[in-house]
């Protein structure tokens, strides 16, 4: 798969419905995937076995708002599927980043286009890195899970935000101000395909920032609600809990700023963060949920990555090392 920055096909001349290939079929995956499925689009699943043979079966059982409905899709644990993918979009653990890059590389067709929907805020540049391909990134804004095979449970929200990432200070591909109106179309196009699909996809001229908004929300809710078990409703509705929320909060403001990410002022992202939390009150973290699964968890691309970002800008941050210490030392027990 070559470079994607200029290449204006995107998929067929005048075909709406692009072949979607799901790369991770976990809850993300499987929420965006049907959601693209139920709107006409062809989509194939890649994931675990067992997740396989339920959704080729019987289909995606989705559940939300109290009702469950089964969606046809087609689902394989073979990335030969890539060889026919139009769009890919890319939603396994960022700890896979760049072998599931790797094999993009490999088997996608040399137009497809790759969309990072992924925790964190660096991997479309490990992709970048490992492979010279240039995806796009998304900022995931949804609250799901597979309580068992083939079955999504959706508890709230399933917008995405769009856009070509570009790193401040950075030269060639990626570069800020490196677009051009062939990765401006790309985006449009891919937006416009969510958007039918009744998922709101804004684009963004500057995703990193919402990337590094979205990373605050992580940080400050998927640690602590996994050491303490707790839904986000209860965080936000626990005083003590709160006080601790804004000190990540702080600290990861403190580190952007520094690496000269664009950031809402301190007091309106934190009343932003509990918005989150009040609106995903019954939520659970992906990070509380690879614990409970004996999963390592991607706290290494969430505040563990403001603590390295941080100490590379000679910043401390007292509170998000702690987290990441105790969620650490909460793997050693799988």
């Amino acid at each position: 798969m070559s470079n994607q920055k200029g290449n204006q096909s995107l998929w067929p001349s005048g075909q709406q419905n692009p072949r979607v290939v799901v790369l991770g079929a976990g809850a993300v995956g499987c929420f965006y995937g049907a959601r693209l499925a139920e709107a006409g689009a062809q989509v194939t699943l890649i994931g675990r076995q067992s997740h396989v043979d339920a959704i080729n079966t019987q289909g995606l059982s989705f559940e939300s708002g109290g009702q469950t409905r089964q969606i046809p899709m087609q689902a394989s644990t073979d990335p030969q599927v890539l060889r026919d993918a139009d769009l890919i979009l890319l939603c396994v653990k960022t700890l896979d980043t760049e072998d599931a890059a790797r094999q993009i590389a490999d088997l996608a067709p040399s137009g497809a286009v790759a969309v990072s929907l992924q925790n964190g805020v660096d991997n479309v540049e490990r992709v970048r890195s490992a492979t010279g391909i240039d995806a796009l990134a998304a900022v995931v804004y949804v609250a799901a899970s597979m309580p068992g095979p083939g079955h999504l449970r959706h508890a709230g929200r399933g917008d995405l935000i769009l856009g070509e990432y570009f790193r401040a200070g950075s030269v060639g591909p990626g570069a800020a101000g490196a677009a051009s109106d062939a990765t401006s179309a790309r985006v449009k196009r891919v937006a416009d395909l969510f958007e039918r699909a009744a998922v709101a996809c804004p684009v963004s001229d500057d995703v990193r920032a919402a990337l590094w908004v979205k990373l605050v929300v992580n940080c400050v809710f998927n640690p602590v609600s996994a050491l303490a078990g707790v839904r986000y409703g209860v965080m936000v509705g626990d005083e003590s809990a709160r006080l601790l929320m804004r000190e990540i909060l702080d600290e990861c403001h403190v580190v952007a700023s520094a690496d000269g990410v664009r950031l809402p002022d301190a007091d309106s992202l934190y009343r932003d963060v509990i918005g989150v939390g009040q609106a995903m009150a019954a939520a659970t973290s992906s990070t509380q949920q690879d614990l409970a699964r004996g999963k390592h968890t991607e706290i290494d691309s969430l505040n563990g990555y403001v603590v390295r970002r941080g100490a590379a800008l000679g910043i401390s941050t007292p509170v998000n090392r702690s987290l990441v210490t105790l969620v650490h030392l909460r793997e050693t027990t799988l």
